[in-house]
């Protein structure tokens, strides 16, 4: 008898049939990329909400991005939906040995970081069997938000050794890149300030952009010792500010004034207001979450 999950399939081959949605039939990898990474970012904004139903329907979204890539490779007869069900089924089989295989005996008090150090040594033994690159940053998508992958690759490095031994260590790192940007900027002021040449100004900026890269990469050292995720902590400074910077527009309207037209004094008490009206909007949050709890 066919699941729901094998109704979606289908469904989604008749999407894309000759009498399907000419949408859908006219899609490719290359069009779909854009609506995959849109989907994803929608289930981390249902999450960040804690929106359940939101949640569900945006799982489903994702789902279908899924399901017409690999509609979409079952067309040219390389793989269908249910060989990377397949394929994932004997992988998760394959990483999780302390649970599915030999050492679900010897091995069930492994904890959390002994669990990720196996994983890996599986990772790269797979990797090695494919005759792929079994460099320990292999797998780290180049593709990925850059301050995210940053972040991937220094967690990978430090599986091995290459870490620093104290988080001040880290902080002192970041105070050094500082400098160096403090010292690129002026370069670059002192060189504009005289008659620079096109080669000489672009030299200048490189290294500006550079050292300013330095500093990035470094934060995100930093987050890592910090138990932070830091494309996860930026993407939720951006919707608080989002957020300030609306209830700010908010209150200008209100006053009858344009935004161009507010005063630094304006500004700096409005954005006080926004972010009063934040902690209370939070704290009615928490509560209502401490009353749900104690029900």
């Amino acid at each position: 008898m066919p699941t729901p999950f094998d109704d979606l399939v289908a469904l989604v081959a008749q999407l894309r049939g000759p009498n399907g949605c000419p949408w859908d039939r006219k899609q490719t990898h290359e069009t779909l990329k854009p609506y995959l990474v849109e989907e994803a970012y929608e289930v981390l904004e249902a999450l960040d909400k804690g929106d359940s139903r939101q949640l569900r329907e945006e799982l489903g979204d994702l789902l279908l991005q899924v399901l017409l890539h690999s509609e979409l490779e079952e067309e040219q007869h390389r793989f269908s939906m249910n060989d990377v069900i397949t394929a994932l089924h004997e992988k998760l089989i394959r990483r999780h040995p302390h649970v599915f295989g030999a050492l679900q005996k010897s091995e069930t008090s492994l904890n959390a970081n002994q669990v990720v150090n196996q994983w890996e040594k599986i990772k790269q033994s797979e990797r090695s069997t494919d005759g792929r690159d079994d460099s320990i940053l292999e797998g780290v998508p180049p593709s990925l938000p850059a301050l995210l992958r940053a972040y991937q690759l220094q967690k990978r490095a430090s599986r091995v050794g290459f870490d620093w031994e104290k988080p001040e260590h880290v902080l002192d790192k970041l105070n050094e890149e500082l400098q160096e940007l403090r010292e690129a900027t002026d370069h670059h002021r002192t060189l504009m300030a005289g008659s620079p040449s096109d080669q000489g100004t672009s030299l200048a900026l490189e290294a500006i952009e550079q050292e300013f890269g330095d500093v990035l990469f470094t934060i995100a050292n930093l987050s890592r010792y910090l138990h932070i995720n830091p494309e996860e902590a930026l993407r939720k400074t951006c919707n608080r500010f989002e957020g300030r910077f609306k209830h700010m527009e908010q209150l200008a309207s209100k006053s009858g004034k344009g935004l161009q037209e507010l005063t630094s004094t304006e500004w700096e008490s409005y954005w006080s207001m926004a972010k009063q009206q934040e902690q209370a909007s939070l704290s009615q949050d928490r509560s209502s979450w401490e009353r749900n709890e104690n029900v």
